[in-house]
């Protein structure tokens, strides 16, 4: 019988208060990694921090905010600690047609997605340890012209890219970048988005995936428990796309 996958190794996951980032936290941990989760909001961290309950801390951090990720990592280094697995899962949707376009849509989006998810990585440069893996979360959103994503779409675009420069230029050390691609994933944020009771969006979406239904957030995290594992170490600067088909057939 063997043990957890991940026993003996320490990991980040951004945006972990609910959705992707939580359930993704929460499989890492049960495999035995011990597990930082940030969140913007300190109640919903503390919440998510609760429902894992065992090999895991919560850190109050924005990743749009340098600063918070530079207090973030001053806190694992401070516990004595270095990086196996770093998970960049904060992100920001929001929809806005070219009209409606503002600066403060583009900063809000890109602060986090883009900006966020750069500082994230590099910040953590310092104590990722060799062998590393550094795990983006992308979507299918940037490989399709939905009205009013375009913003969105771009950010993700952009992380899709990073992934490919960093493989390379974090290669001697045997660090691997590679991005999750989901579809649509089952989170609050779906419901909270939904222009229509959600079980009827759920319906609406599964009528366009092979598969015919939306992610749940465990299958996201299945995705990463095995980016974050050994067994996926001749894998870097590739997308793996967990989308039911959506955008491959």
């Amino acid at each position: 019988m063997t043990g957890p996958r991940l026993a003996n190794k320490t990991a980040v996951v951004t945006g972990a208060t609910a959705g992707i980032g939580l359930a993704i936290a929460r499989r890492l941990a049960a495999e035995g990694a011990f597990t930082y989760l940030t969140g913007r909001r300190e109640p919903q961290l503390d919440q998510a921090v609760a429902s894992i309950g065992a090999n895991v801390a919560g850190v109050r951090a924005d990743s749009a905010s340098p600063a918070d990720l530079d207090e973030l990592y001053a806190r694992i280094a401070a516990d004595h600690r270095r990086l196996d697995v770093l998970v960049a899962s904060a992100a920001d949707g929001g929809t806005a047609t070219l009209e409606q376009t503002s600066a403060k849509h583009l900063d809000s989006v890109f602060g986090t997605n883009v900006t966020g998810t750069v500082f994230t990585v590099q910040k953590a440069l310092p104590l990722l340890n060799d062998g590393a893996s550094v795990i983006l979360i992308g979507s299918v959103a940037a490989d399709g012209g939905n009205q009013g994503y375009g913003a969105y779409a771009a950010s993700k675009a952009a992380v899709r890219s990073f992934a490919r420069t960093w493989a390379s230029e974090l290669s001697g050390r045997g660090i691997r970048v590679n991005v999750i691609t989901p579809g649509v994933v089952d989170t609050p944020g779906l419901a909270a988005s939904a222009p229509v009771p959600v079980a009827q969006l759920r319906a609406a979406m599964a009528a366009s995936i092979p598969l015919g239904r939306v992610a749940d957030p465990a299958e996201i995290a299945s995705v990463a428990l095995f980016l974050a594992s050994g067994d996926s170490s001749y894998i870097t600067g590739t997308s793996i796309y967990a989308d039911g088909g959506q955008r491959q057939v």
